[in-house]
């Protein structure tokens, strides 16, 4: 069973789609979102959610404050349980769902997005990840955060030259990588030791 985790509509259970899709975690949800809430990159935002899948963290975004997210997934199947959850969580006024490829939707202009959360299917390769995250630069604000989540074989994401990532934390075989535009001429401001592994003795 997948579940929101927490804000308005807290404990409200998913749908998700039959095959092609691999939800987080609520683990890892409660965990990436308690960061971000941390770095006040929710309350407001806009929101990507790309390779949305069932939609579990745009609508986990949603649910805590986020003024806009739009959903993006090409499978069509994958759209529809989109839909459907929207709908059935009553989120429809701030969510939107888009059934497009992922790598389209951000070669075009857009207003900022304040946070950006991609999910990409494990075949997804490096250098369309790299597309798509180059794509991203100019919808950036050095405000803005970028979560990518990988598995933790697959390494870091290729991040453009345009970004930095400042932090990563795992969880179990998961790996979820934070990233924003970098400032010109400015080292990044948040930039931590190295990865923290959530699941190493304290």
């Amino acid at each position: 069973m997948t579940r929101i985790v927490a804000g308005s509509v807290g404990g409200r259970t998913l749908a998700v789609p039959p095959s092609g899709t691999r939800p987080t975690s609520e683990r890892v949800r409660e965990a990436l979102f308690s960061r971000l809430e941390h770095l006040d990159a929710v309350e407001d935002a806009r929101v990507l959610d790309g390779y949305a899948g069932s939609g579990a963290l745009g609508l986990e975004a949603a649910s805590r404050g986020a003024a806009h997210v739009v959903l993006v997934e090409w499978g069509k199947a994958a759209a529809e349980v989109c839909r459907k959850n929207v709908a059935a969580l009553g989120l429809r006024d701030r969510v939107d769902v888009v059934r497009e490829r992922v790598e389209a939707y951000v070669a075009r202009p857009a207003e900022p997005w304040d946070l950006v959360l991609l999910d990409p299917p494990y075949d997804v390769p490096d250098a369309t990840l790299a597309e798509v995250l180059a794509a991203l630069v100019p919808a950036l604000t050095v405000e803005s955060v970028v979560v990518v989540e990988r598995s933790t074989r697959s390494g870091p994401p290729p991040w453009p030259t345009a970004m930095h990532g400042f932090d990563t934390r795992t969880y179990g075989d998961t790996a979820v990588h934070l990233g924003a535009r970098s400032p010109v001429d400015d080292e990044p401001a948040d930039a931590p030791g190295g990865p923290v592994d959530e699941d190493a003795p304290a």
